[in-house]
């Protein structure tokens, strides 16, 4: 009783008939083909970019590896630098 049987289908291609009209439904129907081979086409993109190891740069280092950080290298005094706010000039209102 779960499944669709031929007569379900048929009733639910008038229905799409009756709603949509008989010209709107092989425009719907190419509409959501184009978007399903779009979709495919990014999701086998964002696979390769996956797959694909880190590009090499200068050095033989990967990207991943040039983007790290070393926290130990810091020059001093960098850190409260930054951190004190600039003195502005003083307005007063009254």
């Amino acid at each position: 009783m779960g499944a669709m049987s031929p007569t379900h289908w048929l009733i639910v291609l008038v229905v799409l008939v009756l709603l949509f009209g008989a010209k709107k439904l092989p425009e719907m129907a190419r509409s959501v083909g184009r978007s399903s081979r779009i979709l495919k086409s990014e999701m086998r993109g964002l696979r390769d970019d996956d797959e694909r190891p880190g590009e090499i740069g200068p050095g033989g280092a990967t990207r991943a590896d040039t983007e790290v950080r070393d926290p130990g290298n810091r020059q001093p005094g960098a850190a409260e630098a930054t951190a004190r706010p600039e003195p502005g000039p003083e307005t007063h209102r009254a």
